[in-house]
């Protein structure tokens, strides 16, 4: 049968003030919490994964605290990966106050989904704690309809695990919660670059260039090069050269053979053999200058500084003018260990030319970066200006030119900076070149490799089956 008419069991104006009475209690006894909701950056398309997300908003809702006595949960537990703490805490909120102050403004979002009420993914930062948690279970229905009609929204919530999602609100006690720990990759940035400079030297008879005739297979470093002692019995004349491999379709061949001394005095091409690397079959010849100069070495005379790729070598052409008769040097840079920036080690001669009657003149290119300008902001995006790869900053060092970022190629398909390539921020202004880029991470629960190569001191299935063969 129907129900009493003359009972409303719950008048809207009974309902008005049972809301009116948690709202005031609440903002008297609660504690003013941030509400931050989540957003989805990226999502699979085939089981709508999400594989990154952001939180970029923030809104101060007051809470109750239901733990009165401390943090739920297991508490600190030490595991075998170090301290994992599992605190919890339970809030209550508002059901009017959400829907009123909050829900709009996340209903304007595309990239926020269920934003009627609080979802299971979004944060809370607890300021009593200055920590942040995640909402782990929404309950609507407790108290269980009071006067027809839920008031509040109680919130389980578990200490949030940091996965490489960007948090940046703006609110400097919540984005620095996670400024050290995720990903974070290192780029060694150019603050103040040099040209390197180097001169050259000539003399008759030393070999003008080598021919690699068989590439060989089967190398596991790269051999050493020998070539055979000048007739002139001088130790300054005599050649010689390095090998550098290259991979392909797996096997392993000498890709070039480089001078670094031409030698001198030879009258006929010297010999030239390969040993060690483990590889077979390399097999290489050569030209020399007979009656005329080519350059013999190229000495640096200053290495430079804040090199991301290696410069380009000029040599002038000959006395003659006839550009084919041109040396030809390629540059090597490696890291200064007094800096920590790439320079200019030494230059290869890949063809020492001919017909010099003087020592040409020898120009390297400039460094990416002569100069830097700016200074990174904490958790703005910066950009390589040729990749395109996009990241946020951790921490920026000027003295040293170290940039920490973190979220490296979040949202996109690119994932690594080019050497050489400046990077920009996109709020400061800050440009620097990248002299390095160090991807491996300082994620302490990234430590995989060092698990697997443990493990393999314990059972080590490439010798045999320890649990005997079926």
């Amino acid at each position: 049968m129907a129900l009493n008419p003359y009972f409303l069991q719950g008048s809207q104006a009974e309902q008005r003030l049972v809301q009116n009475l948690i709202n005031e209690q609440l903002k008297i006894y609660g504690v003013e919490v941030t509400y931050i909701p989540r957003k989805f950056v990226n999502q699979t398309s085939i089981i709508e994964e999400v594989q990154s997300s952001k939180f970029d908003d923030n809104f101060s809702i007051e809470a109750y605290v239901n733990n009165y006595d401390g943090y739920a949960g297991a508490g600190d537990v030490l595991t075998k990966f170090g301290m994992s703490l599992r605190d919890e805490v339970d809030l209550t909120i508002s059901r009017e106050r959400f829907e009123d102050f909050i829900s709009p403004f996340m209903s304007a979002s595309d990239d926020v989904e269920l934003s009627s009420r609080p979802r299971e993914g979004d944060l809370v930062f607890f300021p009593l704690g200055q920590r942040l948690f995640e909402v782990k279970f929404v309950e609507h229905e407790d108290p269980f309809y009071q006067l027809g009609k839920n008031y509040v929204y109680k919130l389980k919530c578990e200490l949030f695990e940091y996965e490489d999602e960007v948090i940046d609100t703006s609110i400097d006690a919540i984005d620095t919660q996670v400024a050290d720990v995720g990903y974070i990759a290192t780029l060694q940035m150019v603050g103040i670059g040099r040209t390197a400079t180097a001169v050259a030297s000539i003399a008759s008879g030393g070999i003008q260039e080598i021919f690699l005739n068989n590439d060989g297979s089967g190398f596991t470093s790269a051999p050493v090069v020998a070539i055979s002692t000048s007739p002139s019995g001088q130790a300054g004349d005599n050649a010689t050269a390095v090998a550098f491999t290259t991979e392909r379709g797996g096997v392993t061949s000498v890709e070039k053979i480089l001078l670094t001394n031409a030698g001198g005095n030879y009258t006929s091409p010297p010999t030239i053999t390969f040993s060690g690397g483990g590889g077979t079959g390399a097999a290489a010849t050569c030209s020399i200058n007979s009656g005329t100069n080519g350059v013999v070495r190229f000495t640096m005379t200053d290495n430079g500084v804040g090199f991301g790729t290696a410069p380009v070598v000029t040599v002038a052409i000959p006395n003659a003018g006839i550009a084919s008769d041109r040396a030809v040097g390629i540059a090597s840079i490696g890291i200064d260990p007094s800096t920590g920036f790439n320079r200019v080690n030494s230059i290869f001669i890949v063809n020492a030319g001919a017909a010099y009657t003087s020592a040409p003149s020898v120009t390297l290119s400039d460094p990416e970066t002569i100069s830097g300008i700016g200074t990174y902001l904490f958790n703005e995006v910066v950009q390589g200006m040729r990749s395109g790869t996009q990241a946020r900053v951790k921490s920026w060092d000027y003295d040293t030119g170290v940039l920490q970022i973190g979220n490296v190629g979040i949202g996109t398909t690119t994932t690594g900076f080019f050497k050489g390539e400046d990077v920009k921020g996109l709020t400061s202004g800050a440009l620097f070149s990248v002299s390095r880029f160090d991807d491996d991470t300082t994620d302490k629960y990234n430590e995989g490799d060092i698990f697997e190569s443990e493990a393999d001191l314990i059972i080590d299935f490439s010798e045999s089956n320890p649990f005997g063969s079926f």
